[in-house]
């Protein structure tokens, strides 16, 4: 697998990413073929969607005053992840963990990093059908049927830092799915799905970097992952609560302190 990392000029509202991508890729002498995979950073997609929100613009409710009180944050900020989030759990200091479009992601996708002062950039409206849009554009421009992935920026629980989050993936299977195989001894495996978007999502997050590189796109060539013509949304990629060994057990842990101060609750 080649990894080629694409430098841009900063990207504005109103552009057309895929002038962005082919003018860019042209600059560096690189040239799309059939099965490429074009992953590009969430950021630039919201830039042209113009989802940039001035945060003075915002009036802060009372419950985002509390929020932002809470986690040592903007009361603007906090009215943000308020209306963004589907489900807020909690937090630390600066970060707030929150349900997003299937994802657990902390402040719902907000960023104020590489955006201009006093704004701050949400997540894409509808990323599955922005990668449909790109891959067709493509294949009408160019002749070649590529493969598109957004990425941004995710979190692991107890691992310090960002790594690639995949959004949305069209042209590849996103999550193989390797229960009943067999391994090296030949056992059959029993649980395990392999994350092959979010992989991807991280060698090409590793490129683009978190500060001033300037690199929203990376071209990858000799993917090994299953091209097909299908379109997934972060949705497709979603474990089910009960089956997530951390969501189920945080919501049961949940469940049963409530349970505990119900009853503390009934002593008195």
């Amino acid at each position: 697998m080649r990894l080629y990392a694409i430098k841009t000029e900063l990207v504005k509202t109103g552009d057309n990413l895929v002038d962005v991508v082919l003018e860019a890729l042209k600059r560096q002498n690189l040239e799309l073929e059939d099965n490429d995979v074009l992953a590009v950073t969430s950021k630039i997609i919201s830039y042209t969607e113009n989802r940039l929100v001035k945060l003075s613009d915002i009036k802060p409710s009372e419950k985002a005053k509390k929020l932002a009180k809470r986690f040592s944050l903007q009361p603007e900020f906090a009215e943000l992840i308020l209306r963004e989030a589907d489900k807020i759990y909690g937090g630390v200091e600066k970060a707030v963990l929150t349900l997003k479009d299937g994802v657990l992601t902390a402040n719902a996708g907000i960023d104020n990093k590489n955006a201009p002062k006093d704004y701050v950039v949400l997540w894409p409206k509808n990323p599955r059908e922005w990668v449909k849009n790109v891959r067709e554009e493509i294949k009408r421009r160019t002749g070649k049927q590529v493969a598109v992935l957004i990425v941004d920026s995710g979190l692991a629980p107890l691992r310090k830092g960002t790594e690639g989050l995949a959004l949305a993936v069209a042209g590849f299977k996103p999550v193989i799915d390797h229960r009943g195989e067999k391994d090296v001894y030949g056992k059959s495996l029993a649980i395990t799905y392999h994350a092959v978007a979010d992989d991807l999502a991280s060698a090409a997050h590793l490129l683009m970097g978190e500060t001033i590189e300037k690199t929203p796109i990376v071209l990858i060539k000799d993917a090994p992952v299953e091209f097909d013509d299908n379109i997934y949304s972060s949705a497709d990629m979603m474990m089910p609560f009960k089956e997530c060994i951390f969501m189920n057990t945080f919501l049961s842990d949940s469940n049963c302190s409530k349970k505990k101060q119900n009853l503390r609750s009934s002593e008195f």
